[in-house]
């Protein structure tokens, strides 16, 4: 038998079910998902997530991809349709409070 240890950890209760149901639909118990994640640590030497804080820059068009695009467009095609708009001196304002530019 292999040289196994227990971890024992507290997460909220509604997380860990939902967590459950995926694993089981993906034919992968708990404590096999935990030995992926150590294995990924071991294999990254860090967390295999991408953690950041998002930029404080607004990002320029060309730097965006085409969901990214598609995605801010239709915010202001919706906020059109719900007749909420904004004078160049309110954008210009928030602009300025936001980003500092």
């Amino acid at each position: 038998m292999a040289n196994t240890s227990a971890i024992y950890a507290r997460i909220d209760t509604g997380l860990k079910e939902n967590a459950e149901n995926i694993l089981a639909q993906l034919g992968i118990t708990p404590s096999s998902a935990i030995q992926m994640l150590y294995s990924q640590i071991v294999l990254t030497r860090g967390l295999p997530l991408d953690l950041h804080l998002p930029s404080v820059k607004p990002t320029a068009i060309g730097g965006m991809s085409r969901a990214d695009l598609d995605a801010e467009l239709m915010k202001g095609v919706r906020s059109l349709r719900s007749g909420k708009t904004y004078t160049v001196d309110e954008v210009d304002a928030e602009f300025e409070r936001e980003f500092g530019i």
